[in-house]
């Protein structure tokens, strides 16, 4: 399902520089499910809401619906976590996604293809992010 979503990108004009090996991981929420995670660095002259619009569409065309209970069961579930243009907000699209320093799933796998990029607003690498999520020290107030 993913490398397919990822050609189906290609085949939109979203140039897939590097994907991430696939991991798989347990569900946040009432999803009973695993699901495979990866991340792909991509290269498009869209802009944000442009590219979440595509995102969108191609996980309709995959089978996903709409609506529903927060965090239930999809087929396929496309996020727009970094941008080189650094941050953006508009309506329903953050970024960088707000959750992504918090969870494994995204940063395990944004490591492997884009190790060095810096977050915008905490100005670490993802390495140094995914790092300090497995590693956290203890607080010394």
């Amino acid at each position: 399902m993913l490398a397919a979503a990822l050609e189906r990108l290609e085949r939109e004009g979203v140039r897939v520089l590097a994907a991430a090996p696939v991991i798989h991981t347990d569900a946040i929420g009432p999803s009973l499910r695993r699901y495979a995670n990866s991340a792909a660095l991509v290269e498009t002259a869209l802009e944000p809401p442009a590219l979440l619009a595509l995102a969108k569409r191609i996980e309709r065309d995959f089978g996903r619906r709409g609506g529903g209970q927060r965090w239930a069961s999809r087929v396929l579930d496309l996020d727009l976590v970094l941008w080189s243009g650094g941050c953006f907000a508009g309506p329903g699209l953050t970024i960088p996604h707000p959750l992504f320093r918090t969870r494994a799933f995204v940063l395990g796998p944004a490591v492997a293809v884009a190790p060095r990029w810096r977050d915008p607003i905490t100005c670490r690498t993802l390495r140094q992010l995914r790092a300090r999520l497995l590693h956290p020290r203890a607080d010394h107030r």
